[in-house]
């Protein structure tokens, strides 16, 4: 099931998508008030949601958003977790973050949930001072079932399912402050979407594909199976301490191919498009503003 987040009669709205994305069967809000709702109440409400939802719409006539437009906390993101990316960044000149080129362990950051906007919407170059923006395609878990100290053996039953989320980052300010928060954290840094997909729909997530475009030119392609530190893991290790919750969200690194990688530099300028796509969820597209 794809499900996406629209504005529909002035308020957002959540809804059922087709497979290809070209039309959206509303939910009632009763039923899903927001995205969040919907993933906590899920396993009680699949029954009946295709029966509950409203007559489809044209994507095309609506305002998609991001699945999650405001996520309750902070986006759970991890660094360097590609092989190939991580020995990228390291000869970039822009990682202050350690000395190693692998990290021994998964290498967590976060991104505010003010800087979540949707597909369609545009990356707000401008914000970045250091005129040094860069972007990173990331497979993201989307939690469903909660819970501490779980598992690897039992993680892949908490993942509610899977979005794509674009890490954008402005490089000089990664760099100047050595932690990542700033150079990640600026307003609209985190395009999110189109749909997500559910986890029965995807019960293998190494099976998917991410590719990343800019202005059309293949930058990123790499399989899920490349990771360093798989989905199983990140969750074993967020939550050995941290409670998740439904609806957190878990951006799980980027392949190489990123901006910084190319020489000189490759960062984005007002008028570029980037487009992120993951094999069963979908394009997410953005132009930079």
């Amino acid at each position: 099931m794809h499900l996406v987040t629209f504005l529909h009669e002035g308020r957002a709205t959540v809804g059922i998508a087709d497979q290809a994305l070209t039309q959206v069967s509303p939910l009632p809000r009763d039923v899903a008030p927001d995205m969040i709702a919907l993933i906590a109440n899920f396993d009680s409400l699949k029954g009946t949601l295709t029966a509950s939802a409203g007559a489809p719409l044209p994507i095309a006539s609506v305002e998609l958003l991001a699945p999650i437009p405001r996520p309750a906390r902070n986006v759970f993101c991890v660094g360097k977790n590609y092989h190939e990316h991580a020995k990228e960044f390291a000869g970039s000149g822009f990682d202050s973050s350690a000395k190693e080129v692998v990290p021994e362990a998964p290498v967590i950051f976060t991104k505010p949930s003010s800087t979540v906007i949707g597909s369609g919407k545009s990356i707000p170059n401008y914000l970045d001072p250091t005129d040094s923006t860069d972007y990173e395609g990331e497979l993201t878990v989307v939690i469903g079932l909660g819970g501490r100290g779980i598992k690897k053996q039992d993680a892949l039953a908490h993942v509610f399912g899977y979005t794509i989320i674009n890490d954008v980052t402005a490089r000089t300010l990664q760099h100047k402050h050595r932690q990542w928060f700033i150079g990640k954290g600026i307003d609209g840094f985190c395009p999110m979407g189109p749909a997500i997909l559910t986890a029965d729909e995807m019960p293998d997530p190494t099976k998917m594909r991410l590719t990343t475009s800019v202005n059309g030119e293949r930058r990123q392609d790499a399989s899920v199976t490349d990771l360093i530190f798989d989905i199983p893991t990140l969750i074993e290790t967020l939550s050995a301490g941290i409670t998740l919750e439904p609806g957190d969200l878990i951006a799980t690194g980027t392949p190489a191919g990123v901006g910084l990688g190319f020489t000189p530099p490759r960062f984005l300028k007002k008028g570029d498009v980037v487009t992120i796509e993951v094999s069963g969820i979908g394009k997410l597209e953005n132009p930079v503003g």
